[in-house]
Protein backbone atom coordinates (compact mmCIF):
# COMPACT_ATOMS: atom_id res chain seq x y z
CA UNK A 1 0.00 0.00 0.00
CA UNK A 2 1.55 3.72 -0.68
CA UNK A 3 1.91 5.54 1.74
CA UNK A 4 2.64 8.60 -0.20
CA UNK A 5 0.12 11.55 -0.76
CA UNK A 6 2.30 14.21 -2.21
CA UNK A 7 5.72 13.18 -4.41
CA UNK A 8 7.69 16.06 -5.49
CA UNK A 9 10.83 15.41 -7.60
CA UNK A 10 13.15 18.31 -8.43
CA UNK A 11 10.46 20.59 -8.80
CA UNK A 12 11.78 24.27 -10.06
CA UNK A 13 10.07 27.66 -11.47
CA UNK A 14 11.19 30.86 -12.45
CA UNK A 15 9.08 33.72 -13.35
CA UNK A 16 11.63 35.44 -15.80
CA UNK A 17 14.91 36.63 -14.24
CA UNK A 18 13.26 35.15 -10.48
CA UNK A 19 13.83 31.81 -9.22
CA UNK A 20 10.36 31.14 -7.43
CA UNK A 21 11.34 27.29 -6.95
CA UNK A 22 14.79 25.53 -7.01
CA UNK A 23 15.19 22.22 -7.17
CA UNK A 24 11.85 21.73 -4.52
CA UNK A 25 12.31 17.11 -3.61
CA UNK A 26 9.69 16.28 -1.09
CA UNK A 27 7.13 13.05 0.32
CA UNK A 28 4.61 13.72 2.35
CA UNK A 29 2.79 10.75 3.81
CA UNK A 30 -1.03 10.21 3.58
CA UNK A 31 -3.28 11.62 6.58
CA UNK A 32 0.15 14.35 7.74
CA UNK A 33 -0.80 17.66 8.67
CA UNK A 34 2.34 19.36 6.79
CA UNK A 35 3.19 22.82 7.21
CA UNK A 36 5.88 25.36 4.97
CA UNK A 37 6.81 28.09 6.91
CA UNK A 38 8.64 31.31 5.53
CA UNK A 39 7.96 34.80 4.59
CA UNK A 40 6.56 36.44 1.58
CA UNK A 41 8.11 35.49 -1.86
CA UNK A 42 9.67 32.27 -0.14
CA UNK A 43 7.98 30.54 -2.97
CA UNK A 44 4.98 28.51 -0.79
CA UNK A 45 2.41 29.75 -3.30
CA UNK A 46 4.13 28.81 -6.65
CA UNK A 47 4.32 25.19 -5.04
CA UNK A 48 0.72 25.02 -3.85
CA UNK A 49 -0.26 26.54 -7.65
CA UNK A 50 1.79 23.38 -8.98
CA UNK A 51 0.20 20.57 -6.76
CA UNK A 52 -3.45 22.40 -7.38
CA UNK A 53 -2.34 22.06 -11.39
CA UNK A 54 -2.84 25.57 -11.93
CA UNK A 55 0.65 26.47 -13.19
CA UNK A 56 3.21 24.25 -15.01
CA UNK A 57 6.06 23.81 -13.35
CA UNK A 58 9.66 24.82 -15.72
CA UNK A 59 11.62 21.52 -14.63
CA UNK A 60 11.04 18.34 -12.28
CA UNK A 61 7.96 16.32 -11.47
CA UNK A 62 5.15 16.07 -8.83
CA UNK A 63 2.22 13.78 -8.27
CA UNK A 64 -0.95 13.86 -5.60
CA UNK A 65 -2.07 10.73 -4.80
CA UNK A 66 -0.17 9.03 -7.61
CA UNK A 67 -1.95 11.49 -10.29
CA UNK A 68 0.84 13.41 -12.53
CA UNK A 69 -0.01 17.28 -11.77
CA UNK A 70 0.43 17.91 -15.25
CA UNK A 71 -0.61 14.56 -17.12
CA UNK A 72 -3.54 13.96 -14.63
CA UNK A 73 -4.91 17.11 -13.85
CA UNK A 74 -8.39 16.85 -14.67
CA UNK A 75 -8.22 13.54 -11.76
CA UNK A 76 -6.29 16.08 -9.15
CA UNK A 77 -9.17 18.70 -8.75
CA UNK A 78 -11.04 15.96 -8.00
CA UNK A 79 -9.81 14.97 -5.41
CA UNK A 80 -7.77 17.57 -4.05
CA UNK A 81 -9.20 21.19 -2.31
CA UNK A 82 -8.03 24.43 -2.36
CA UNK A 83 -7.75 27.35 -0.34
CA UNK A 84 -5.81 30.45 -1.94
CA UNK A 85 -4.26 33.04 0.19
CA UNK A 86 -6.53 36.07 -1.12
CA UNK A 87 -9.99 35.48 -0.34
CA UNK A 88 -11.68 34.17 -4.10
CA UNK A 89 -15.35 33.17 -3.54
CA UNK A 90 -18.21 35.59 -5.16
CA UNK A 91 -18.04 38.68 -2.77
CA UNK A 92 -21.45 39.64 -4.25
CA UNK A 93 -23.13 36.07 -3.61
CA UNK A 94 -24.31 34.82 -0.16
CA UNK A 95 -22.66 32.45 2.52
CA UNK A 96 -25.14 29.54 1.20
CA UNK A 97 -24.98 30.63 -2.53
CA UNK A 98 -20.94 30.20 -2.78
CA UNK A 99 -21.37 26.98 -1.07
CA UNK A 100 -24.23 25.22 -3.48
CA UNK A 101 -22.21 26.54 -6.46
CA UNK A 102 -19.18 25.03 -5.35
CA UNK A 103 -20.98 21.70 -4.16
CA UNK A 104 -22.29 22.03 -7.96
CA UNK A 105 -19.19 22.05 -9.71
CA UNK A 106 -18.12 18.97 -8.31
CA UNK A 107 -21.55 17.17 -8.98
CA UNK A 108 -22.78 16.77 -5.47
CA UNK A 109 -24.40 18.58 -2.76
CA UNK A 110 -24.22 20.34 0.43
CA UNK A 111 -26.51 17.51 2.15
CA UNK A 112 -24.39 14.99 1.04
CA UNK A 113 -21.09 16.05 2.67
CA UNK A 114 -22.56 18.07 5.27
CA UNK A 115 -20.95 15.94 7.88
CA UNK A 116 -17.97 16.78 7.09
CA UNK A 117 -18.03 20.38 7.18
CA UNK A 118 -20.65 20.49 9.60
CA UNK A 119 -18.18 22.12 12.55
CA UNK A 120 -16.98 24.73 10.38
CA UNK A 121 -20.78 26.02 8.23
CA UNK A 122 -22.30 25.38 11.70
CA UNK A 123 -20.55 28.41 12.77
CA UNK A 124 -21.26 30.59 9.90
CA UNK A 125 -24.69 29.03 8.94
CA UNK A 126 -26.36 31.78 11.17
CA UNK A 127 -25.51 34.13 8.43
CA UNK A 128 -26.07 32.16 5.42
CA UNK A 129 -27.81 34.65 3.44
CA UNK A 130 -25.35 37.49 4.28
CA UNK A 131 -23.10 38.43 1.26
CA UNK A 132 -19.63 36.74 0.98
CA UNK A 133 -18.16 40.27 0.93
CA UNK A 134 -19.83 41.91 3.88
CA UNK A 135 -18.08 38.64 6.37
CA UNK A 136 -15.49 39.46 8.88
CA UNK A 137 -11.99 37.50 7.95
CA UNK A 138 -12.78 34.96 10.24
CA UNK A 139 -15.60 34.11 8.90
CA UNK A 140 -14.41 34.73 5.20
CA UNK A 141 -11.89 31.91 6.13
CA UNK A 142 -14.45 29.55 7.18
CA UNK A 143 -16.52 29.72 4.37
CA UNK A 144 -13.38 29.25 1.93
CA UNK A 145 -12.41 25.79 4.07
CA UNK A 146 -16.36 24.62 3.72
CA UNK A 147 -15.86 25.41 -0.25
CA UNK A 148 -12.50 24.03 -0.23
CA UNK A 149 -13.78 20.50 1.38
CA UNK A 150 -17.53 20.17 -0.05
CA UNK A 151 -16.51 17.55 -2.57
CA UNK A 152 -15.02 15.34 -0.02
CA UNK A 153 -11.06 15.98 -1.21
CA UNK A 154 -8.11 13.50 -0.70
CA UNK A 155 -6.08 16.11 0.02
CA UNK A 156 -6.39 20.08 0.82
CA UNK A 157 -3.98 22.72 0.15
CA UNK A 158 -4.09 26.04 2.07
CA UNK A 159 -2.48 28.74 1.05
CA UNK A 160 -1.72 31.52 4.35
CA UNK A 161 -5.30 30.40 5.53
CA UNK A 162 -4.76 32.94 8.51
CA UNK A 163 -2.90 35.45 7.00
CA UNK A 164 -4.72 38.78 7.98
CA UNK A 165 -7.65 37.05 10.97
CA UNK A 166 -7.55 37.40 14.39
CA UNK A 167 -5.54 36.11 16.78
CA UNK A 168 -8.65 33.90 18.34
CA UNK A 169 -9.68 33.03 14.61
CA UNK A 170 -6.52 31.72 14.05
CA UNK A 171 -6.36 29.42 17.22
CA UNK A 172 -9.98 28.01 15.96
CA UNK A 173 -8.96 27.54 12.67
CA UNK A 174 -5.76 25.25 13.60
CA UNK A 175 -8.10 23.59 15.76
CA UNK A 176 -10.72 22.86 12.53
CA UNK A 177 -7.63 21.10 10.92
CA UNK A 178 -6.58 19.12 13.99
CA UNK A 179 -10.22 17.53 13.55
CA UNK A 180 -9.79 17.38 9.81
CA UNK A 181 -6.46 15.76 10.33
CA UNK A 182 -8.35 12.65 12.17
CA UNK A 183 -10.73 12.70 9.23
CA UNK A 184 -7.68 10.94 7.14
CA UNK A 185 -7.38 14.10 5.01
CA UNK A 186 -4.10 14.89 4.09
CA UNK A 187 -3.45 18.29 4.72
CA UNK A 188 -1.04 20.94 3.12
CA UNK A 189 -0.99 24.50 4.90
CA UNK A 190 1.28 27.16 4.16
CA UNK A 191 1.85 30.03 6.54
CA UNK A 192 4.79 33.23 7.16
CA UNK A 193 3.95 32.52 11.18
CA UNK A 194 6.51 30.52 12.73
CA UNK A 195 4.75 29.82 16.25
CA UNK A 196 2.49 27.97 13.46
CA UNK A 197 4.98 25.34 13.10
CA UNK A 198 4.28 23.74 16.26
CA UNK A 199 1.19 22.94 15.53
CA UNK A 200 2.79 20.41 12.56
CA UNK A 201 3.37 16.98 12.16
CA UNK A 202 6.20 17.91 10.13
CA UNK A 203 7.39 21.67 8.42
CA UNK A 204 9.29 22.16 5.62
CA UNK A 205 11.43 25.67 6.18
CA UNK A 206 11.37 27.29 2.94
CA UNK A 207 13.00 30.70 1.96
CA UNK A 208 14.29 31.80 -1.45
CA UNK A 209 12.75 28.74 -3.18
CA UNK A 210 15.06 26.43 -1.52
CA UNK A 211 13.88 23.79 1.26
CA UNK A 212 16.39 24.54 4.20
CA UNK A 213 15.35 21.92 6.29
CA UNK A 214 12.48 19.30 6.94
CA UNK A 215 11.81 17.76 10.13
CA UNK A 216 9.22 17.96 13.04
CA UNK A 217 9.36 21.35 14.85
CA UNK A 218 10.54 19.82 17.73
CA UNK A 219 13.53 18.18 15.78
CA UNK A 220 13.89 21.31 14.32
CA UNK A 221 14.47 22.95 17.79
CA UNK A 222 17.04 19.98 19.05
CA UNK A 223 19.30 20.38 16.06
CA UNK A 224 19.94 23.98 16.60
CA UNK A 225 23.71 24.03 17.05
CA UNK A 226 25.04 27.39 18.81
CA UNK A 227 24.29 28.89 22.44
CA UNK A 228 21.87 31.63 22.29
CA UNK A 229 21.23 34.74 24.44
CA UNK A 230 18.26 37.40 24.74
CA UNK A 231 19.73 40.86 24.96
CA UNK A 232 18.65 44.00 26.16
CA UNK A 233 19.49 47.20 27.10
CA UNK A 234 18.61 50.89 27.31
CA UNK A 235 19.44 51.97 23.81
CA UNK A 236 18.16 48.82 21.92
CA UNK A 237 18.22 51.08 18.76
CA UNK A 238 22.77 51.43 18.69
CA UNK A 239 22.43 47.62 20.36
CA UNK A 240 21.74 45.41 16.86
CA UNK A 241 24.94 47.14 15.63
CA UNK A 242 27.23 46.99 18.93
CA UNK A 243 26.36 43.44 18.79
CA UNK A 244 27.07 42.60 15.38
CA UNK A 245 30.34 44.77 14.97
CA UNK A 246 31.09 42.04 18.36
CA UNK A 247 33.95 39.13 17.46
CA UNK A 248 32.85 36.88 19.47
CA UNK A 249 29.02 36.87 18.10
CA UNK A 250 28.15 35.01 15.55
CA UNK A 251 24.10 36.63 14.42
CA UNK A 252 22.38 38.63 16.24
CA UNK A 253 18.60 39.51 15.07
CA UNK A 254 15.62 41.38 17.09
CA UNK A 255 12.64 39.09 18.18
CA UNK A 256 10.29 41.62 20.19
CA UNK A 257 11.72 43.35 22.58
CA UNK A 258 15.31 41.89 23.06
CA UNK A 259 18.15 41.09 20.36
CA UNK A 260 18.96 37.44 20.27
CA UNK A 261 22.57 36.16 19.81
CA UNK A 262 24.33 33.35 19.13
CA UNK A 263 28.32 32.33 18.93
CA UNK A 264 30.17 29.58 17.47
CA UNK A 265 31.70 28.97 20.82
CA UNK A 266 30.33 26.00 23.08
CA UNK A 267 28.60 28.78 25.37
CA UNK A 268 28.12 32.29 25.81
CA UNK A 269 30.08 34.28 28.05
CA UNK A 270 27.64 36.82 29.38
CA UNK A 271 29.92 38.62 31.56
CA UNK A 272 31.98 39.28 28.81
CA UNK A 273 29.26 40.59 26.57
CA UNK A 274 28.54 43.05 29.20
CA UNK A 275 31.55 44.14 29.74
CA UNK A 276 31.76 44.73 25.63
CA UNK A 277 28.22 46.66 26.53
CA UNK A 278 29.25 48.78 29.03
CA UNK A 279 32.40 50.12 27.04
CA UNK A 280 29.87 50.87 24.32
CA UNK A 281 28.05 53.34 26.71
CA UNK A 282 25.09 50.74 27.16
CA UNK A 283 23.23 50.48 30.59
CA UNK A 284 20.39 48.52 32.51
CA UNK A 285 21.60 45.42 30.80
CA UNK A 286 19.78 42.30 30.98
CA UNK A 287 21.18 39.04 28.82
CA UNK A 288 19.63 36.06 29.12
CA UNK A 289 20.78 32.06 28.30
CA UNK A 290 17.73 31.19 26.47
CA UNK A 291 15.97 27.82 24.60
CA UNK A 292 15.82 28.33 20.59
CA UNK A 293 12.21 28.53 18.82
CA UNK A 294 11.40 27.82 15.58
CA UNK A 295 12.43 31.54 14.09
CA UNK A 296 15.45 30.98 15.61
CA UNK A 297 16.41 27.87 13.64
CA UNK A 298 14.56 29.37 10.44
CA UNK A 299 17.13 32.94 11.27
CA UNK A 300 20.32 30.40 11.90
CA UNK A 301 19.74 28.55 8.75
CA UNK A 302 19.12 31.64 6.57
CA UNK A 303 22.76 32.35 8.07
CA UNK A 304 24.40 29.41 7.15
CA UNK A 305 22.77 29.40 3.63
Amino acid sequence: MNTISVQINGISKSYKNIKALDNINLSIKKGELFGFIGPDGAGKTSLFRILTTLLFPDEGTAKVEEFDVVADYKEIRKIAGYMPGRFSLYQDLSVKENLNFFASIFKTTVQENYELIRDIYSQIEPFKDRLAGNLSGGMKQKLALSCALIHKPEVLFLDEPTTGVDAVSRKEFWEMLKRLKEKGITILVSTPYMDEASLCDRVALIQKGKIMSVETPQNIIDNFKYPLAAVQTNNMYELLYDLKQNKDVYSAFRFGESIHITEKKSLINTDEIEEYLKLKGHKHIDIKIIKPNIEDCFMALMEEQ
